[in-house]
């Protein structure tokens, strides 16, 4: 053994014999932490890219779904919303259960998801997702949900495919990534120069490139991570961010659980419902059209109102008595507070459209990232392994 590999050797021993020092501590932290959820973290990542397109992706892979028709989208006065209710009850004739159809704004299909009511109580039916003709009158396409690929990625994103358990594993998940990113951002922080904590060595060997690679790509995308993972933590945990929030949220008086006046009788069509809404906001954007089966439960009209920052899936509703479109409650949700608002930011900070296009693909592109640490730091520790063996072969067999 050279000189100096022998007094690399001994180096490494007497760190390994000494206690941890917050650094090392730091690392091994970061180390087992990296190790133990990396993969998990890269999944998550890349399906979550996927997802910021889920839409744009759906439609090219079903070119009848993304064919533009002459009629232009539905709005609030149309009476496509009707003639798509129709066609779905004629089309699952004897299959109670609620329609929801959702206003894109855009020509073309009509996206709709269908809920059949359970015959087991405590239990959900699988949803149909469903696509009506632009004009309501025919159903275009008809797929169970978690059939075709995007609701599969959906699935594999929100819960690894094991519903309940693999929420839990998916929200906790969340909060273990964001101590994996603050002890790697501690274990790096420089204490010497910046420009060197910073650079890349481009003449070094393959272990010194990855250990760069590794900390640049963590270096420019931390921040926006913790956000990714923050946002995603509280979304499959909607019971966590209820506790974090519960002291805070405004939740109006008028909207407890709203139920129409009778439980039989001729119900409404859908356009007189959204009239209705339509008076009591006629500032919002329609984004969806619930539609309840005969009973008491009422229509609910989700709406877009100025200031609600997600365009497809906002936070406030009118709800219409399904026999006399009486309006039963309003949750608006400038009515809240700072934690409803800051509840609102969270949906659309994780799946990246806050700022529109830009702000998607970047999104999509930090998706990306864990995949890369994970390849980049799992490299790493095996070179370094590897190395430590090959300097210390009485202690690698012992």
């Amino acid at each position: 053994m050279s000189a100096a590999r022998w007094r690399s050797a001994e180096r490494a021993r007497s760190r390994s014999a000494s206690p941890l020092r917050p650094r090392p501590l730091l690392r091994h932290v970061h180390l087992w932490l990296g190790l133990s959820l990396g993969l998990v973290f890269a999944l998550l990542g890349l399906t979550g890219s996927a997802l910021v397109f889920y839409v744009e992706i759906d439609k090219a892979l079903h070119p009848a779904i993304a064919r533009t028709e002459a009629a232009s989208a539905p709005s609030w006065t149309s009476s496509a919303w009707d003639r798509a209710l129709a066609a779905g009850r004629a089309r699952w004739k004897g299959a109670p259960g609620k329609w929801s159809f959702e206003a894109t704004g855009e020509d073309g299909m009509i996206p709709a998801r269908f809920y059949p009511a359970s015959r087991h109580a405590g239990h959900h039916a699988p949803r149909l997702m469903v696509w009506f003709s632009a004009d309501g009158s025919r159903v275009v396409r008809a797929e169970p949900w978690g059939s075709y690929l995007m609701t599969w990625l959906y699935d594999l994103h929100m819960d690894l495919l094991a519903g309940e358990p693999g929420r839990q594993v998916v929200g906790w998940s969340g909060y273990a990534v964001l101590a994996l990113l603050a002890t790697g951002l501690a274990a790096w922080w420089p204490r010497g120069t910046w420009r060197k904590a910073v650079a890349f060595k481009r003449g070094a060997g393959p272990q010194r490139r990855l250990r760069d690679l590794h900390k640049l790509t963590g270096l420019w995308s931390v921040v926006l991570l913790i956000v990714l993972s923050a946002t995603g933590a509280l979304l499959a945990l909607p019971e966590i961010r209820t506790a974090l929030f519960a002291a805070a949220i405004a939740v109006p008086d008028d909207v407890p659980s709203p139920r129409s006046a009778a439980s039989s009788g001729r119900q409404i069509a859908p356009s007189e419902a959204l009239l209705a809404a339509h008076r009591i906001l006629p500032e919002g954007r329609l984004a969806f059209v619930d539609v309840p089966p005969a009973g008491a439960e009422p229509f609910r009209i989700r709406v877009q109102v100025p200031g609600d920052p997600h365009r497809r899936f906002p936070g406030s509703y009118v709800f219409v008595d399904q026999h006399d479109a009486r309006i039963l409650a309003v949750q608006d949700i400038r009515r809240g507070n700072a934690a409803t608002t800051a509840i609102g930011w969270i949906r659309v900070l994780h799946d990246g459209s806050v700022g529109g296009l830009p702000t998607r693909i970047l999104a999509v592109i930090l998706g990306l990232c864990p995949a890369g640490l994970l390849v980049t730091g799992l490299l790493h520790w095996r070179r370094r392994t590897a190395a430590r063996a090959a300097m210390n072969p009485m202690e690698s067999r012992s």
